[in-house]
């Protein structure tokens, strides 16, 4: 029988979830399953980590669920793509064991050696990069980092479970402060600033168009799929969500409403920003992928619902009922929403702020509402940076949690007069993973 199933795992911060699609049908998605995931609780502030180990153990269990689907049979699974999480530092000794757990895009204990590179390489290293957790472990955990035999992101652990190779591929890499997103290549005076030993560490950079490896002996019986299959090179979650939402071209602009909130949109040619507010990803498929991250977004929602109706299932729709009775603008009061810190505008230490409370101010639809039009403001600003540095935005596609919300869709749209489509397919990282994995099983 003819492999025609294609598998796309996206492992994020909040959870693993995973799509099989079948290249012969519309839709092409016959099967969905997640995993939640937690954070490491009991940390000091700023830290954020998670086991790596969870992430593979519950893209385990993800897979297993997905091939018992009836409309799955596994002996027709012809690939398999990896979406991750950016920027997340895993470290593994020379038996590929994990030394520790990972810090995430999220940790903002780094900021000092983020302030440091910085100065030392000459350009923007973002607190939430890799560069910064590497140069932490360096500093703060010298016995982790001398154990230390390969430094990995979230997806490329996932793919050296997957094929038993070390590999990274451009996309995620310009995620990490020491890559050359014009040349697509490691930066050697980058890898150099941030530790002398860190040349040795770093995995195999895979050439445009190359695969990760093929499915290992081990990983097909934990997974139930068979061995061989084609293992994609996969990519960070916005570049694989670029893919599963369909922004192949310029004008095209994602707007993810995640536990983060991200923009994004691929282009011909690097965008660069001399502030580094803007990334400039490069996209897995050989262009650029510019891209506006913002820390705080679904997470600063979730905090609102915790507050006001904790036990209460439909709670986000209670909200949102209730913001909608409320004036745009909401009386004048404004929530900054900057709660989790800042990383655009720069701002890893700040707090959130409500300014203009008068009476009746801390109803919970105002407050929902306020932060609904603060979040949006923040990520609207970005865009506009965007197009200053010569991006075009001509229609958006929204993703991720938030954009299930009407409310919140109808409050951007108005702000940015642009067209706003849903994809199809909600899962869009996961999908454009097997999308990938689909296009490379047929080269």
């Amino acid at each position: 029988m003819k492999q025609k199933l294609y598998l796309g795992i996206d492992v994020g911060t909040q959870g693993v979830k995973g799509v099989v699609i079948d290249s012969e049908e519309h839709p092409c998605v016959i099967s969905r399953a997640s995993k939640t995931l937690d954070l490491i609780s009991g940390l000091p502030a700023g830290a954020a980590e998670q086991h790596p180990e969870d992430w593979w153990n519950a893209v385990v269990e993800v897979v297993q669920k997905l091939m018992s689907a009836p409309a799955v049979d596994p002996s027709e699974i012809a690939g398999i793509g990896i979406s991750g999480q950016q920027h997340g530092s895993v470290f593994v000794d020379s038996d590929d064991q994990v030394i520790r757990p990972a810090k995430l895009w999220c940790d903002t204990s780094t900021s000092q050696e983020a302030v440091e590179l910085t100065e030392k390489i000459g350009h923007s290293i973002p607190v939430g990069f890799t560069a910064s957790k590497v140069a932490w472990l360096a500093r703060n955990e010298p016995e982790h980092w001398q154990r230390t035999d390969g430094v990995l992101l979230p997806h490329d652990f996932i793919n050296l479970r997957l094929t038993g190779e070390r590999t990274m591929e451009a996309g995620d890499a310009s995620g990490t402060g020491w890559f050359d997103v014009k040349n697509r290549c490691f930066d050697e005076v980058a890898v150099s600033a941030i530790d002398p030993t860190l040349t040795s560490k770093l995995p195999r950079l895979l050439e445009t168009g190359e695969a990760a490896g093929r499915v290992c002996s081990k990983a097909a019986q934990q997974l139930g799929i068979p061995e061989g299959i084609v293992v994609s090179p996969g990519g960070g979650d916005n570049m694989m969500s670029a893919i599963g939402s369909g922004a192949t071209r310029s004008g095209i602009v994602v707007m993810s409403l995640g536990t983060s909130g991200t923009v994004f949109t691929r282009t011909d040619h690097p965008v660069i920003d001399p502030e580094g507010l803007i990334a400039p990803f490069c996209s897995s498929d050989g262009g650029w992928l510019p891209l506006l991250c913002v820390m705080n977004c679904t997470n600063v929602t979730e905090e609102i619902r915790k507050a006001y109706f904790p036990d209460d299932p439909d709670a986000l729709q209670r909200l949102t009922d209730l913001a909608a009775e409320v004036e745009p603008g909401c009386g004048g009061l404004e929530f900054v929403p900057f709660i989790h810190g800042e990383r655009v505008p720069d701002l890893p230490h700040a707090t959130g702020t409500i300014i203009g409370i008068r009476p009746g101010g801390l109803q919970p639809g105002v407050i929902f509402r306020a932060a609904l039009e603060g979040i949006t403001a923040n990520l609207c600003s970005g865009i506009a940076r965007m197009k200053r540095l010569g991006v075009e935005v001509d229609a958006l596609r929204l993703v991720g949690g938030g954009s299930k919300n009407p409310l919140w869709r109808q409050m951007i749209a108005d702000t940015l007069q642009v067209p706003i489509t849903l994809p199809e397919e909600p899962e869009s990282a996961a999908l454009g993973a097997a999308l990938q994995a689909y296009n490379f099983s047929e080269r």
